[in-house]
């Protein structure tokens, strides 16, 4: 799979907010503050494995079309991951 600059940018992303919290804990700031910065990243992080899983799947889908294949097996492969990344 290509990954599009969308997916990089989302991960840059969340590769300075993980930068800032580390800086939120030299500086010792409230937990609760560490903690909601935290799951921001982990809600960015959700968003692009759906994002990544739902690019692949409809590309897999439109292979498995064209081949006259069922897309039943390529759905449950995506929803798979979903549940794993959880």
């Amino acid at each position: 799979m290509k990954y599009d600059d969308d997916v990089k940018k989302r991960l840059k992303r969340i590769e300075g907010q993980a930068r800032g919290v580390l800086n939120m804990m030299e500086e010792e700031k409230h937990c609760k503050d560490v903690v909601s910065q935290l799951s921001a990243i982990r809600s960015a992080a959700d968003k692009a494995i759906a994002y990544i899983v739902a690019v692949n799947l409809e590309k897999c889908i439109l292979e498995e079309i064209a081949a006259g294949k069922d897309t039943e097996k390529v759905v449950k492969e995506a929803m798979e991951l979903l549940v794993k990344s959880r």
